[in-house]
């Protein structure tokens, strides 16, 4: 469904599992970026209604679910940390086309921001079927089947403004670049990405 086309290495879960307040710190400002990123698309394109119609309760969602991964540290005794450098999306930046006109700028931002969604949900599938915490696993299925539906809103989106042939060939090269940043970034437990 997600189309990626490397799954995640399963040691990750482990890795993850070891550090557990540091891949809550990291998934607390995941949640951060991505509302900060749905408030940036409303400001950058407020003449496409359909695009501040879906994305606004985004932002709300996204902001909750920063909250609730503040609850699960504290409940937890766990402090936030440091936000740190996310490689991952830093790489992903890099595939963005710079130029153009609007809509290809816009069809650039959806495609990072759906990819973005897809590979969290990925992750969030791993941690929910395989942390051995048994609230944690509850904890990151709702967050998986969240972050679904945010995937498929920024492809939808991608669709609806943006031409068809142009969203299909663009989406193919992103998610063959984002293979590639996969295999060359390094196995960390204690980020999201």
């Amino acid at each position: 469904m997600l189309g990626l086309k490397l799954p995640t290495d399963p040691r990750w879960v482990n890795l993850a599992e070891k550090g557990l307040e540091e891949i809550l710190t990291d998934h607390a400002y995941c949640e951060q970026k991505a509302a900060t990123a749905c408030i940036s698309l409303i400001q950058q394109y407020p003449e496409k209604e359909k695009l501040v119609e879906e994305v606004a309760p985004v932002v709300t969602e996204e902001w909750g679910h920063f909250r609730q991964v503040l609850a699960e540290l504290k409940r937890r005794q766990l402090k936030l940390g440091r936000q740190r450098k996310d490689e991952y999306v830093n790489e992903l930046m890099k595939v963005q086309r710079k130029g153009g006109n609007r809509n290809d700028r816009l069809l650039e931002k959806l495609l990072t921001c759906a990819l973005i969604e897809a590979r969290s949900c990925e992750r969030f599938r791993l941690l929910s079927l395989h942390i051995s915490d048994d609230d944690l696993k509850d904890f990151y299925h709702k967050f998986m089947v969240s972050e679904a539906g945010h995937y498929r809103m920024f492809l939808d989106l991608a669709y609806r403004y943006c031409d068809e042939d142009k969203v299909k060939e663009r989406w193919s090269e992103y998610l063959k670049a984002e293979e590639t940043i996969m295999e060359n970034l390094t196995l960390r437990g204690d980020r999201m990405h």
